[in-house]
């Protein structure tokens, strides 16, 4: 859009990472400095051709439902943040924010990640100007250029007003992957200045620090006090890690860390699923982040596995595992499905699915943005869920559906059915909260069933071109 006017679970999958996401709480006091993040959005009224010539949005027409959700996704995104320009945090988006009270929980690198992944959306649909997304663009990516990294590494929480690392964060590897991968996008849509600065950030990441070249392996997390910790070693949502890193002109981590991920994985099946490279904890999420930027649709590596496919067989299993389930807990049903990580009656736990390679957690506490998050890989289950879930009250709010809701046992559940410590209302359990990395994954995904938006700027990088071609990946007719 803008050249012509202008011119961006495994270290513990299933513990200490996900414990790390769980670790914020909404009792963080929101600071005079975000005070306007609950304002409205403006809408613009300004027709902007899109930046790259060959791409013309036009996305395909969706219910109410669905187009209402992404949009207050993305209000999440852009009002949820630091919003003051002043501030040397501006442009950081909370991790999560309790939707009754607004109190915020600390800024997530995810978050802002999926945020500026979400600018071109909401320019192109008219939730904002192009020159509010421009401008939050830039200043976002002058606020990380000015945060602690190590090696180029961002911690995974900080401040929301200061940028400082927020407890005991980690170093975190994915976290600055999924945020360098919205600055792609954000950098390939608005160019100039913002790819710029985009690239500058790249360019430091130091991907082979992060390398255990003993086993082949990327660490799965880093912290000062302890160094690091554990390995991301079989499949999960790290794929971007490998596509990133084999890009790197100065800091390369090529092809034998990919091939050693899929040494380390297993295929398994649920359902009427086929076999797929399974996670270790089953949860959705694994199988949906890497693919919110990755369109790996025509792309098949040497040995011609297809990653989208494999997404959409964990998906079909994911449905088929909640209807097997569905006899235990009323929560889920035909359009309620796809356990992934989220707020729980018990805590944030990372709810996973069959198969999986380990153990997996269920109580029934089911997360809409798991079956939302599948909407590329299996479209028709997946519009059927976001109407269902638009069809219950008390999931709603200004951000759109809660974050994750509990209906109860069913009264005649199998014993031995496994319940949550914390006792479920009779008319159901629904969370406070809603959150960052799971509202991105729904306007991300949102978007690319409708128009592929966000896939287009994100594959048209050069960045992205030679780090698939660096690990054998070509395309296919």
């Amino acid at each position: 859009m803008k050249k012509l006017i202008l011119g961006i679970v495994v270290f513990l999958l299933s513990s200490a990472l996900l414990a790390c996401i769980g670790e914020p709480t909404t009792s963080d006091i929101t600071t005079s400095s975000e005070a306007s993040s609950t304002q409205e959005t403006h809408v613009s009224t300004t027709e902007i051709p899109s930046t790259e010539p060959g791409f013309t949005y036009q996305p395909i027409e969706v219910s109410e439902a669905v187009l209402s959700e992404a949009e207050k996704s993305f209000l999440f995104l852009y009002e949820a943040a630091n919003t003051n320009p002043e501030s040397v945090g501006y442009g950081l988006i909370t991790d999560r924010i309790n939707v009754d009270s607004l109190v915020k929980g600390p800024a997530s690198i995810a978050s802002v990640g999926f945020g500026l992944a979400a600018l071109p959306i909401g320019v192109e649909n008219g939730w904002i100007t192009y020159e509010a997304g421009l401008e939050r663009a830039l200043g976002t990516l002058d606020t990380l250029e000015e945060l602690q990294r190590t090696h180029g590494f961002y911690y995974h929480f900080v401040n929301m007003a200061n940028g400082y690392r927020y407890g005991s964060s980690e170093v975190s590897i994915i976290d600055t992957a999924l945020m360098i991968a919205g600055a792609i996008v954000a950098g390939e849509y608005f160019g100039g200045d913002v790819k710029t600065k985009m690239l500058t950030l790249y360019e430091t990441i130091e991907w082979d620090w992060y390398f255990d070249e003993i086993r082949t392996m990327f660490y799965m997390g880093y912290s000062p006090e302890n160094g690091f910790g554990g390995h991301w070693d079989m499949y999960a949502e790290q794929l971007l890690l490998y596509v990133l890193s084999a890009a790197s002109e100065n800091y390369s981590v090529g092809k034998p860390a990919y091939l050693m991920m899929k040494t380390a994985s297993t295929k398994k099946s649920f359902g009427s699923s086929e076999l797929f490279y399974t996670s270790y904890p089953g949860t959705l999420f694994t199988y949906q982040f890497s693919h919110a930027f990755l369109d790996f649709r025509n792309w098949r590596d040497e040995e011609g596995v297809d990653w989208f496919d494999n997404s959409v067989q964990a998906s079909i299993a994911a449905y088929d595992y909640a209807q097997y389930m569905a006899d235990r807990y009323q929560t889920l049903g035909e359009n309620a499905w796809g356990m992934t990580a989220s707020d729980g009656p018990d805590g944030y736990r990372a709810y996973g699915n069959l198969p999986a390679v380990g153990s997996i957690a269920i109580d029934g506490t089911l997360a809409p943005c798991g079956a939302i998050g599948s909407i590329v890989f299996t479209p028709d289950l997946s519009l059927d869920a976001i109407e269902y879930y638009a069809s219950i009250p008390r999931l709603q709010s200004r951000y759109g559906f809660r974050d994750s809701f509990h209906l109860g046992i069913q009264e005649d559940a199998p014993t031995g059915t496994i319940r949550p410590a914390a006792s479920i209302p009779v008319d159901g359990w629904f969370a406070t909260d809603v959150i960052g990395i799971d509202k991105g994954i729904t306007v991300l995904m949102i978007e690319n069933y409708r128009s592929e938006l966000v896939w287009h700027y994100f594959m048209q990088s050069e960045l992205i071109q030679t780090g698939l071609e660096a690990l054998g990946f070509t395309t296919q007719p």
